[in-house]
Order: structure tokens, then sequence, then C-alpha cells
């Protein structure tokens, strides 16, 4: 029984408990009420928008944060602030000023100001977001049609979208933890 699929708008996402009701008999591939893909290009397509929409403010916020952290870095403080310490462990030269040793500013660089690093750090994550989406995307999308063609099944709609998700998290768990380690 072969059934007449149409090309779906995006994101035609559904209610998906139509494909678990059990309670009416024998489940058809194609139930009445779902939207479904059976066309690699629409797989990939459907596959690239949920991955831009859940991958790139992952990025997004990471980059915001390295952004405010070359853009605006935190204070240092001379010995003299720190509560705790009750004598400085570095020996300092007889006759000099014990904060201007340790509140010696690093030589500024002539080229480039440090908003202009920021900025080239933010527009690096945000590229390197929509390459990691687009080519994630490329594998997932066609990973998923080709597993869907060989088996001769409809694919829902929604697994363009768990699938995403999945990758998104994934993503992020590879992201983390090494951006706050380099910051």
């Amino acid at each position: 029984m072969e059934f007449n699929v149409t090309a779906v708008s995006w994101p035609s996402l559904y209610n998906p408990t139509i494909e678990l009701s059990v309670g009416r008999g024998p489940l058809h591939p194609v139930q009445p009420g779902g939207s479904y893909l059976v066309h690699a290009d629409d797989i990939f397509r459907f596959t690239l928008y949920w991955t831009l929409i859940f991958h790139i403010p992952f990025y997004a916020i990471c980059g915001i944060y390295a952004f405010l952290n070359f853009a605006f870095p935190p204070p240092r403080r001379s010995i003299a602030t720190f509560p705790l310490e009750t004598s400085p462990r570095i020996p300092f030269s007889p006759g000099s000023n014990q904060t201007e040793q340790w509140i010696k500013r690093p030589r500024p660089n002539v080229r480039r100001s440090r908003l202009t690093f920021a900025l080239l750090v933010i527009l690096a994550f945000l590229f390197l977001s929509l390459t990691g989406a687009v080519m994630g995307a490329a594998v997932v999308g066609f990973v998923l049609a080709g597993v869907y063609k060989a088996g001769g099944f409809y694919m829902s709609t929604w697994v363009p979208f768990v699938w995403a998700v999945i990758q998104s998290l994934v993503g992020l768990l590879a992201i983390w933890p090494s951006v706050i380690n380099i910051i």
C-alpha cells in the first residue's frame, strides 16, 4: 500500500500521540493529521533548520561570555587587598612601593585594541557555530535519510527535531568546559 506523501513546510510539528494510539487497531505507516518526510533534501532542510535554532544560541552565549571577559577584564588587585594574606611572598626591592610592583600593567598591544580582539573572538564563535551546525546537520540529516530510505519508512517531522536537540546537547558538552578553561 503506497501513500501519497507530499512535501511539507517547515516546521510542521504535530501532536505525536497520534503515533501511539494503540486502541484503534493496527497502525498504518502514515497517520491522519501527521506530517512525514520522504525526500532526502527535505530531511536535510528540517535537520538544518532545527540544528541552527538549537546550536547557535549555545555558542553565542559562550561567545558573549568570552567577549565580555576580553573586553572588560576584572581589575587587578594588590597584595594588600587580599584579606587572608598577612605577609607578601614576593621579594620586593628596597625603596620601591609594594603596590606599584604588583599592579604593573602589561605592555599594551599597539596594533590591536582589546575591543578588536574581543570582537574577533565573538565572530569566531559565531562562525564556528554556523559551520558546525551546517556540517553536523548534513551528516545527521543524510544519515537519517539513508537509514529511513533503506528501511522503507516514512520519517516523522519530529525525528529531525529530536536529532537536532541531541546534536546541540552533545555540542554543548564539547564547548562549555574547554571554553571556561581557556578563558
